[in-house]
């Protein structure tokens, strides 16, 4: 994908997130509610860090989190989606070089803590199943990492905006991301 499709693919899923935070903030969700589900649609954004960032500079993907209050300030989830890190251009006499696409499927569970006013802290650890590897394994497989993810967020009433770092870990290969998710929710 070039630079410039990378770009108005960017732009498209800002503009989308803006109209739906621009469309539904009217009160910010101060706690969750016991015993009740929710679901959530997310558009994430992120900066690869570690040995992805020697072939990456940007990714993006899209999440789906299911959201159980175990009380009115605490929360369980579980999220899973696909990650793809666009390839970098490759420093080299070939004008169009590029190294090739990573991709992942997360598949997460974890715990989101309300402190208030809709601010909240979350941590999420799970397994990552790579689809597209750039650093892929001498015999063609791909591998499975440890996901360990530390997050902030702020939560309206149906969008909710999170920061984290997600860690990938194992196999003698360790990277990351510093990721935004931006997503819609609705009690089920």
């Amino acid at each position: 994908m070039t630079t410039k499709k990378t770009t108005k693919l960017a732009a498209a899923a800002i503009a989308c997130a803006g109209l739906l935070f621009s469309s539904s903030i009217t009160k910010a969700q101060t706690t969750t509610p016991a015993n009740n589900w929710r679901f959530g649609i997310g558009v994430e954004g992120f900066a690869p860090t570690g040995n992805l960032k020697n072939i990456s500079n940007v990714g993006i993907g899209g999440t789906a989190r299911l959201q159980y209050g175990v009380n009115q300030n605490v929360a369980l989830m579980l999220t899973s989606g696909y990650y793809n890190a666009f390839g970098k251009k490759i420093n080299s006499d070939v004008s169009d070089a590029k190294y090739p696409s990573f991709g992942m499927v997360p598949v997460k569970a974890g715990i989101k803590g309300f402190i208030g006013s809709g601010f909240y802290l979350s941590g999420e650890v799970g397994a990552g199943f790579e689809t597209k590897n750039a650093y892929e394994n001498a015999d063609g497989s791909k591998d499975t990492k440890l996901i360990l993810a530390p997050g902030v967020g702020y939560s309206f009433k149906t969008i909710d905006i999170g920061a984290r770092y997600e860690n990938f870990s194992g196999q003698n290969n360790s990277y990351g991301l510093v990721g935004l998710r931006v997503a819609y929710g609705f009690g089920i």
